[in-house]
């Protein structure tokens, strides 16, 4: 672009700032380039997700996320996206890192819990208020 700057007449000006932008960002600019499997424009991107959606959606008959991809989606996306570069072995799928693994696990039970009770409340708000308030009694007197 800088070579052919002339070229460009009115839009010279534009080109400068461009040149001048690409300069600043350029270490991490291709990155894509220097990783490989990484996709290399947004538009892979969006078809790898995309991809996991349609086969989510042909799985669960649903139109719009399922409960269990908002609860496990940050497991289950990769997980989709790995068993489609390669067939894994049995002993590849085993956690590496065990105390990690187990923190997943709880973060993940933690966000079903949530959602849980949400739709205990939903279902009869009034019974959940109370349950609450008789825990809450509970927990005020002194044993």
């Amino acid at each position: 672009m800088a070579r052919d700057r002339e070229k460009a007449g009115a839009l010279a000006p534009a080109i400068d700032r461009f040149l001048k932008v690409s300069r600043s960002y350029w270490p991490g600019l291709f990155h894509c380039y220097s990783v490989e499997g990484l996709p290399r424009t947004n538009n892979d991107l969006e078809q790898f997700f995309g991809s996991c959606r349609h086969h989510e959606r042909r799985a669960t008959g649903r139109k719009g996320a399922s409960p269990g991809l908002v609860l496990r989606g940050s497991v289950r996306l990769v997980a989709g996206g790995a068993t489609r570069l390669r067939i894994r072995t049995g002993a590849e799928l085993q956690p590496r890192d065990l105390a990690g693994w187990k923190q997943q696990r709880q973060q993940l039970e933690a966000r079903r819990q949530v959602r849980r009770r949400g739709l205990h409340f939903r279902r009869d708000p009034k019974a959940y208020l109370e349950n609450l308030e008789e825990q809450l009694g509970k927990l005020g007197l002194p044993s």
